[in-house]
């Protein structure tokens, strides 16, 4: 059991339509923990992602964050965003800002800090990300690793409790793949709370404490990477390792 809980998901339902997206779901993400899911397309990861920081609502079951049940909606539902970080799988940044700009707006406007802070948080955290020269550019004169660090210096502006990524770099060229990829190792490193949905099983076995494998919208297997990767238990599991493996 994770020693400190940050995130809990108690019994969490979801359908769309006729389809049981989520069923049953039960995690437990502590303090500081990296979790990956994944599975085959389809099973519900990202809906998983996205119902933690309530941009898709749960018909049924609890999630905390922190031992607060997440808000329903306006301000509380805003701070909730802001304690729960997500990078998206399209970068999501606003073209006509600059790289700097897009990284102070949420501290400025959410946490309330003075431009002068913020941006001066921006260009700390686009250091971080090897990003400090682009600090003026718009998002347009970006290659796209770059675009998605500048999106993950703007979650951890925020001074966000647990980051969510929702498959970070599928929509990138391969190339770009690993600069992305080490900033994520990076902060796992460093003890952020993560919980990444993503095909890279390399990420999966190096960074994650636990690897979260779905199928159908339940959790088939909660494990540790190593026991995951070289023993898998479900017949849904060694199927997905056999068709990505090989290649």
């Amino acid at each position: 059991m994770a020693v400190d809980p940050l995130i809990e998901l108690r019994d969490v339902n979801k359908h769309f339509g006729e389809l049981h997206v989520l069923q049953d779901i039960d995690l437990t993400v502590g303090k500081g923990e990296v979790v990956v899911v994944i599975g085959p397309s389809g099973s519900g990861k990202s809906t998983l992602c996205r119902a933690i920081n309530r941009l898709e609502t749960i018909e049924s079951g609890t999630i905390t964050l922190d031992g607060q049940p997440l808000p329903e909606e306006g301000r509380a539902l805003a701070r909730l965003r802001a304690e729960v970080g997500m990078v998206f799988q399209s970068f999501n940044l606003f073209a006509h800002k600059t790289v700097l700009e897009n990284v102070s707006l949420a501290q400025t406007k959410v946490r309330g800090r003075k431009k002068a802070d913020a941006d001066r948080r921006s260009r700390e955290l686009l250091d971080r990300v090897g990003l400090s020269a682009h600090a003026d550019k718009y998002p347009a004169q970006l290659s796209g690793g770059q675009q998605q660090r500048v999106a993950i210096a703007r979650a951890l502006a925020m001074d966000p409790k647990a980051l969510l990524f929702d498959e970070p770099t599928s929509a990138l060229d391969p190339e770009m793949i690993n600069e992305v990829l080490e900033v994520m190792q990076q902060l796992a490193r460093e003890g952020m709370t993560m919980i990444v949905v993503t095909h890279e099983m390399g990420f999966a076995r190096s960074a994650a404490n636990r690897v979260v494998f779905m199928a159908d919208g339940r959790i088939v297997e909660d494990r540790s990477p190593e026991e995951f990767f070289t023993a898998p238990r479900s017949e849904r599991a060694k199927d997905f390792l056999s068709k990505i493996l090989k290649h």
